[in-house]
Parts: structure tokens; sequence; C-alpha cells
């Protein structure tokens, strides 16, 4: 005897779900949500206002009194940025030429892994191949790996190169000054691969399983799907790890560190501040200008996505 299952309508779905939106931008749209969003933006809000502050104010100022005096005793001054951006100190300036290095490491840094890892999860989630899930299993389980456990192998791999049983598989890479650029791409773009293919593919697997049939059928390939259907359907979610990969490597200081050294041709700005934090610590006009130095790209960054990124991590959420 065969018992049949029972169906949903569509309708019924498509109420529920929409029934689940309305719940969540009502609780949203609460008086406790909005108190509490206020809160959080004051918190964030207020230490970069008075770093801003601080970055104006002479030496001597920032040195004996709070950021908040400015507003009863103002003075204001350009010479903290002269002095970090432009002067010719080894001690306190040359901040624009490490701001170049920054950004060279970092755009590649982000744009290799959003695009290996979308090819990937792409194929992870609607190509059928032997041994597909074991491999996804695989690279989830590759976060749980700390990155400095890798660090020492991934340099060793780079300056020794592989070796089977005596027989020299990859040579070593051997470079100097700028070439060094691309030993910082291969770190981070290996240490960012398991969490966006992971990320990615969540995503990629939730698309319409008949927008890919009809496309098929239409005499798509995989590379035509990927290009004009996915694409622009996961937008949200490239721009939500965009941003968290951009702010990483912007920030990091340990892997350029390591990979790039500490030269003027390759360091990136973080290494430079911590120069610039004097032999005591106490060169605060100089840390003040050149930290705000070092954020003003990933808050444009940030401002700029903003939108793509909060739909990114909301993708989902109310999914039946």
């Amino acid at each position: 005897m065969t018992t049949a299952t029972p169906t949903v309508p569509a309708g019924t779905q498509a109420t529920g779900q929409t029934t689940r939106v309305a719940r969540v931008r009502k609780r949203l749209n609460s008086r406790t949500a909005t108190l509490v969003s206020i809160v959080i933006a004051l918190l964030w809000t207020i230490p970069t206002f008075g770093l801003f502050v601080s970055s104006f104010r002479p030496e001597d100022q920032i040195k004996t009194t709070g950021w908040w005096n400015f507003f009863s005793d103002p003075q204001f001054t350009l010479e903290n940025y002269r002095e970090v951006l432009f002067s010719t100190s080894s001690s306190s300036g040359q901040l624009a030429s490490y701001f170049i290095n920054s950004l060279a490491i970092t755009m590649p840094s982000v744009l290799f892994p959003l695009a290996f890892a979308s090819l990937a999860a792409y194929a992870l989630a609607w190509i059928n191949f032997k041994g597909r899930d074991w491999l996804y299993i695989a690279i989830f389980a590759m976060q749980i790996v700390p990155l400095q456990m890798a660090l020492v192998p991934l340099l060793k791999f780079f300056s020794t190169g592989v070796t089977v049983a005596g027989i020299q598989v990859l040579p070593a890479w051997d470079l100097v000054d700028e070439q060094k650029f691309a030993q910082v791409w291969f770190a981070h773009t290996c240490f960012a691969l398991p969490f966006a293919v992971f990320l990615l593919h969540n995503f990629i697997s939730q698309l319409p399983g008949d927008l890919m049939e009809a496309a098929r059928v239409d005499g798509a390939t995989h590379p035509k799907i990927f290009r004009t259907i996915v694409l622009p359907l996961i937008t949200p979610a490239l721009a939500a790890f965009g941003i968290f990969q951009f702010l990483w490597v912007w920030n990091d200081l340990l892997v350029a560190l390591i990979f790039a050294g500490g030269g003027n041709e390759t360091a990136p700005l973080t290494v430079r501040l911590a120069e610039m934090a004097g032999t005591r610590g106490n060169e605060w006009q100089r840390l003040t200008a050149g930290a705000f130095v070092s954020i003003v790209v990933p808050l444009i960054v940030f401002l700029s996505l903003q939108r793509y990124f909060v739909r990114g991590l909301l993708a989902g959420s109310v999914k039946g």
C-alpha cells in the first residue's frame, strides 16, 4: 500500500515566507531595535571622531589634554599629516609610499579569492562529479586550521620549493623587492579560500533549480550560466565577502611582514604605523594622523558597498 505524501501549494509557501519577512522587518523596526542600533553606532563613531579631531591638534595639545578639549580651546594644524605623509625623515614620514604598497597588496588579495571561490562554489553546488561532497567537507574543515600553523610551511615552500623523493617538483620562488608582492597575494588567497568557498556555496546552492534547468534546456553551458545568471544573483554575497577580506588584508601585519618583508618597496601601512609609534610609544601626534590615513580607504569601501553588504548578510535569513 502506497501512501501519498501531501504537498504544500506554492501559494501557501509564498504566503508563509512573506509572513516571516514581515515579522523580521517588524522586529528590526521596533523602538528597542532602533535604540540598540543608535547605541552601537555611537560606541563605534565617537572613538573614530575623537581620532579625527586629535589628528588635527598640535603635539603639545595632544599630549597634555583630551580630544574633547578641542571644543573649548580649538587649535588646528596640518603639520601632523604633512609629517607622516611627505616628511623625508626615516622615523616619521614616507607614509604615502606605504599607502601605495597596501593598495598593491590588498586589491589582488581580494580579487583572487573572489574569482577562484566563486568558480569553485558553483562547481560544488551545480556540477555533479565523483567525490564532490567529500571535497566540500574537506574545504569546510580547512577553516579550523589556524593561520599561524601554515606560516612556516608556506614560507618554506617559497624559499625551497617542493621536493618529493629527492626530485625537485616545484622550484623555489626566489623573489626580490616588488616581486615579493606575489608571495603575499598567494598567502592571502590560500588563507581566504576555505571561508570564501563555504560562504559563496551557501548562496549559490540556494538558487532556484528550475532556473538552472531552464538555462540548460535553452542550450546554455556552465560558463554561460555562471556568467549570465549566477554572478548577477550572488552580487550581495560577493560584496559581503569582499568587504571582510578587504578589511582583513588592509589591517594585516603578520602575513605581510613575513612574506613581503619590512622594506620600503613592499611593506604595508601597518608595518610603518608600528614603526611610527617611536621607541617609547609616545609619538601620539604621528599615530593619530597615520591611523586616520589608514582607515580612510576601508571606510570608503564599506560605505560604498554597505547596501550590498547588508543584503549579503540577510540573504537566506528568512528562507523557509
